[in-house]
């Protein structure tokens, strides 16, 4: 009697585990391009501050002889380089001999205009979509598709989400002194076992941080970031402003909308909500003096010492307060004043440790999603964990090529039908209810395996699909 009830367990769990397996190489095939995709742009993208840096090195060590011009007439230089032009924010320049940049908005589109401080000469004008740096961030969350994009990069994170976890439970060793091939690479049991170990061992190092990373992803994506708003509204946890954006196309529409001086239609809370990732507050300045604060406001920004970059923001509304802000990419160094244009008064001050405790969160993520919350070694953190998601989908594509069949995909064949456990269930659930991509995408799956794949011998035969 015990020994049919081992030889029941025994059996139970080969066909979990070749049904988990299945998972894994169906993950894979659908991940695996997309992930070295993401991993390659998400490299480049971690050394954005140095990058920015090395692309505006013309504009950072100037002559300078003389005195400064006013505050005031740089951001009058400033938009009168670009026609029909409204002014979003005054940054302060890094140093002492570098440029002013002022941005300005037209339409849909914002520019950066570099305005020598001294001669009011303007160096360059440039269009912030089509800076490198900002084109490789939509490379990267969006593919350069929109929407579409970023639903099919969030679907891509979800099912790479199961690939790790799968792989884990897969590689994971059963009797712990069997720790080669696990946690360390074997190199004399030839190519294959190279391989496989290559395989595993990168995945058990790696995992937790490219779960980190997706993780931490997740709220720039369209669909998991407008569900995770939506959610915030119903639980009175939302706020007006979120220190990113879901949206690219609803990011364009804000900024024609405000270009176009409808703010009068608008409340402060949902214009300050419409601003987006960046930040930007659109306002016309249209009345003789309206520049002026500029003169009063940029002293007192400079004397607040914020992390860069720092911004100034005009009013919301006439007679309103001026925000002066930090963008600094780690946003646990961000903060937000509010102050009185007139005099120079600060009416209130935020900093990152009074926000909501889950925004704080959501920004310590996402400030070591993108590699700056704690320096270098962050990004060097970030770089290490995707090169080793690279050679994880490299090792992976080699494993399936080496032990290819002519005639099928190559999949696990499948087998009856496991039984499930409860913790396994609730592990499916927890996953499906929390990325709701995977969840459709499941369903969807299993359906069509179900009633089409299945029941056409040409694709049952190349899926693996014949029951053993």
């Amino acid at each position: 009697m015990a020994s049919h009830v081992n030889s029941t367990k025994q059996e139970q769990s080969r066909r979990l585990y070749r049904t988990i397996w299945r998972w894994h190489f169906y993950a894979g095939i659908f991940c695996i391009p997309l992930v070295i995709w993401l991993a390659c742009t998400g490299s480049i993208y971690l050394f954005k501050p140095q990058i920015e840096r090395y692309f505006d090195r013309p504009y950072d060590h100037l002559h300078m002889a003389g005195s400064r011009a006013t505050p005031e007439a740089i951001a009058k230089a400033a938009v009168a380089a670009v026609a029909d032009s409204s002014l979003h924010y005054y940054e302060l320049p890094p140093s002492a001999n570098a440029a002013v940049r002022v941005i300005v908005g037209v339409g849909k589109q914002e520019y950066r205009v570099y305005v020598h401080p001294q001669t009011l000469a303007i160096l360059n004008v440039v269009n912030e979509d089509k800076r490198p740096m900002r084109i490789l961030f939509y490379l990267h969350g969006e593919l350069l598709a929109g929407r579409w994009g970023s639903y099919l990069v969030e679907l891509a994170a979800s099912w790479a989400i199961v690939l790790l976890l799968t792989g884990l439970y897969l590689w994971w060793p059963r009797q712990t002194e069997r720790l080669a091939g696990v946690l360390w690479v074997r190199t004399s049991k030839g190519q294959r076992i190279l391989w496989r170990d290559l395989h595993a061992v990168t995945g058990v190092w790696v995992s937790a941080f490219a779960l980190f990373l997706i993780l931490t992803g997740l709220p720039w994506a369209k669909g998991w970031g407008g569900c995770f708003k939506k959610i915030r509204q119903i639980t009175g946890t939302s706020v007006a402003r979120q220190d990113w954006n879901t949206s690219r196309a609803g990011e364009l529409a804000d900024r024609a909308a405000m270009n176009t001086n409808s703010l009068n239609i608008m409340d402060d809370m949902t214009a300050m909500e419409h601003s987006g990732h960046m930040g930007h507050i659109m306002h016309h300045m249209t009345s003789p003096d309206a520049y002026t604060p500029f003169n009063r406001l940029v002293p007192v920004a400079e004397s607040l010492h914020l992390a860069s970059p720092v911004e100034i923001m005009p009013a919301m509304k006439p007679g309103g307060t001026w925000t002066i802000k930090s963008d600094a990419q780690n946003r646990t160094l961000r903060d937000v004043i509010q102050a009185n244009p007139s005099t120079g008064a600060i009416v209130s001050r935020q900093n990152f440790n009074q926000r909501l405790l889950l925004d704080r969160m959501v920004g310590i993520g996402v400030a070591a999603h993108e590699g700056q919350l704690f320096g270098l070694a962050n990004q060097l953190l970030g770089l290490a964990t995707a090169m080793g998601l690279v050679l994880l989908c490299i090792s992976a594509a080699v494993m399936w090529w080496k032990r290819r069949q002519v005639g099928v995909l190559g999949a696990p064949i499948a087998l009856a039908r496991p039984r499930w456990s409860f913790a396994l269930i609730a592990v499916v659930l927890a996953l499906a209810l929390y990325l709701p991509a995977l969840m459709i995408s499941l369903i969807l799956t299993l359906l069509a395996e179900r009633f089409v794949l299945s029941r056409i011998p040409v694709t049952r035969h190349w899926l693996g699909l014949i029951s053993a």
